[in-house]
């Protein structure tokens, strides 16, 4: 049993004894009022979705599942197609995906992540090296405190690309680290 609190985004719950995916969760409150937690789900069994409201403290089964390393194909609208190393391929659908679709890209490595026989989404590597495709170039003489600046970064589908926040001092065409649980630089990775 976990609380509220504890779950996170792709943790699969038991809620009226179904299993549910959470897609979303955004959190309100504070530490004196206490948090509530909104879910955006779906039910595995039926795709069905659901939107509700927990405390913080309320507890819930979390369901632990089989995983197995694959790398992604391609997209065939509105799946993507993953392989494992037997060359047997798994569908996602694209709501399932989450913000792994942010981040893929051909020959990608991760985790695909299964319930009762079936592929249900992916799970990334914590980090990530992805090139800058595009950037602004730094402003001369702003360059007082953490100043940041977006970076817009290679996606395998140009319509889910995604920006990183990014020092000034990178710059369109280098390689950077991503943590992708925060979606926060790192790095800039070296050849």
């Amino acid at each position: 049993m976990k609380f509220a609190k504890e779950v996170r985004v792709g943790n699969i719950i038991m809620v009226d004894g179904k299993p549910f995916i959470v897609l979303r969760s955004d959190v309100n409150g504070s530490s004196r009022t206490g948090f509530t937690y909104k879910w955006k789900m779906k039910n595995l069994l039926t795709n069905s979705p659901l939107e509700n409201v927990f405390r913080g403290d309320d507890k819930f089964d979390v369901v632990v599942l089989d995983k197995k390393p694959v790398t992604y194909s391609y997209f065939a609208d509105p799946l993507f197609v993953f392989m494992d190393e037997e060359y047997n391929q798994y569908e996602i659908e694209e709501e399932n995906m989450g913000d792994a679709i942010k981040y893929l890209k051909d020959g990608m490595e991760c985790e695909a992540v299964f319930y009762d026989g079936k592929a249900i989404s992916v799970e990334l590597p914590t980090t990530i090296a992805r090139k800058i495709v595009y950037s602004e170039p730094a402003v001369k003489g702003n360059t007082s405190g953490n100043v940041l600046k977006e970076a817009k970064i290679e996606n395998a589908i140009e319509a889910n690309s995604t920006t990183v926040q990014v020092p000034l001092f990178v710059d369109q065409g280098d390689t950077i680290e991503i943590d992708t649980r925060t979606n926060e630089y790192k790095r800039i990775v070296r050849d």
